[in-house]
């Protein structure tokens, strides 16, 4: 996955969904992710046109943040083909 341009990191939010959001346009689309602040959670999308291995990025999830807990949700989006007139 390559980046395309520098990744957008904000804090804001209110109660228990205060947090940082960043997000990181790639090549083939986009990476974002919410840092709960008070919880310590981290909610991850990854979203790419090119297949890439779930377990790269369980393994950069690992050595980054080394999560006590995980749980991993992977869906194959199949896009239909639509003709144009």
């Amino acid at each position: 996955m390559v980046a395309y341009g520098e990744p957008q990191i904000v804090m804001f939010g209110t109660g228990n969904k205060k947090g940082y959001t960043l997000v990181q346009l790639i090549e083939t689309s986009n990476i974002t992710a919410h840092f709960v602040e008070e919880t310590n959670d981290l909610y991850l999308d990854v979203f790419s046109c090119k297949p890439f291995e779930t377990r790269d990025v369980m393994s950069v999830l690992q050595d980054s943040f080394n999560p006590a807990n995980s749980q991993t949700t992977f869906l194959v989006r199949q896009a239909p083909v639509l003709k144009l007139k």
